[in-house]
């Protein structure tokens, strides 16, 4: 195949499970009759945003992925519809505990997981108090539509991981995000921000890249969240060539010819011109590099 169609989503959460996973399930099947062949769900979509706040209680969300219900669920669904999921879920591997995602090829197979390599800590996003660092490295995976290289919300700040998964051969980027206001900071903005810096990537590598993101305000406790919605899909430019709302559910699908993409990028030499001996200093942590 060359040409592929690729959808976003955006929707609600709540702390009812099953729910979350029929309205995902809702979605999926509207992307397919669209005719998506590779669909993206949003970050950790079976439950409210939990890293919200600090709370022992919440380690016990996670599981294994045999164990996880959405996974159970879309992998019959993927195999049904004849479409690639990548399944966001709070991963429990023995004392340890991960923001990963799981790819589900068209057949309800699992090809693998990759766990975040990019762990934020910020007012209302808590996530280094629940996920260890992912040690999965960046990965690329073979599906029935192509290869497809997934990072995880705070992953898509970093150039470097956009990069890594074009050198291995990624054919679309695929980020399931959970972004939003910043609570108790009003004044924070970010929705424009964040899109332009993923944008960037898909330029820089020459790649089109697929972003899904929740929608709605989500309260625990004292604190509150807007997410923005706003999922987007980029072409191998960086253009947006379709965009959802701020509060919306929604489905988005684009349609792309990926032999064109690759001469494409074939005739810009981006990856012929790289350098990476004079990028040494990426591998260390303040810019120092070691002799």
């Amino acid at each position: 195949m060359t040409k592929i169609t690729v959808a976003a989503t955006q929707m609600t959460c709540s702390w009812d499970v099953q729910a979350n996973i029929n309205q995902a399930k809702e979605l999926i099947t509207k992307a397919a009759n669209d005719g998506a062949n590779i669909i993206l769900l949003q970050e950790l979509f079976e439950r409210k945003y939990f890293p919200q706040q600090q709370k022992p209680e919440y380690m016990d969300f996670a599981c294994k992925l045999d164990d996880d219900l959405a996974i159970q669920q879309l992998q019959q669904l993927a195999k049904d519809l004849h479409v690639v999921l990548p399944v966001s879920f709070f991963e429990q591997q023995n004392t340890n505990r991960f923001n990963s995602i799981a790819i589900i090829d068209a057949d309800g197979s699992i090809l693998g997981i990759y766990r975040k390599s990019h762990i934020p800590d910020d007012v209302g996003y808590e996530e280094k108090y629940y996920f260890t660092p992912g040690n999965t490295g960046f990965k690329v995976w073979q599906t029935k539509y192509g290869k497809i290289g997934v990072g995880i919300c705070w992953d898509q700040w970093f150039p470097e991981a956009a990069r890594c998964m074009a050198l291995l051969g990624a054919e679309f980027l695929f980020y399931p995000s959970a972004i939003g206001s910043v609570p108790k900071h009003p004044k924070i903005n970010s929705r424009k921000h964040w899109q332009r810096t993923i944008q960037g990537h898909a330029a820089a590598n020459l790649i089109p890249v697929v972003v899904s993101n929740r929608i709605g305000t989500e309260t625990i406790d004292d604190s509150s969240i807007r997410f923005y919605g706003s999922a987007f899909i980029t072409d191998q430019t960086g253009e947006i060539v379709e965009q959802a709302d701020q509060e919306s559910t929604t489905v988005l699908t684009h349609t792309f010819d990926t032999d064109k993409i690759k001469q494409t990028r074939n005739s810009w030499g981006l990856f012929r011109d790289r350098r990476p001996d004079l990028y040494k200093t990426l591998l260390t942590l303040d810019g120092t590099e070691k002799h």
